[in-house]
């Protein structure tokens, strides 16, 4: 099973399965093909929409997880 965690940035996390792109849309990330937010790491972009990383990171996680 995958695994993400919040110190790898939201290209490498969807590299890992695309089935995490809802979680994130959900959570209010909109802008997940910005050239920035490539960039960032999970805990970078939660910081900037006011959104709990380790939260996130476990939803995540779940939905990987078959959860």
């Amino acid at each position: 099973m995958a695994k993400i965690s919040k110190d790898m940035t939201i290209s490498a996390i969807l590299s890992v399965d695309k089935a995490v792109i809802p979680v994130l849309m959900n959570s209010g990330m909109h802008c997940l093909g910005c050239p920035s937010a490539q960039g960032e790491t999970l805990e970078e972009a939660c910081m900037h929409h006011g959104i709990n990383a380790d939260e996130l990171e476990t939803q995540i996680n779940d939905v990987l997880a078959g959860i």
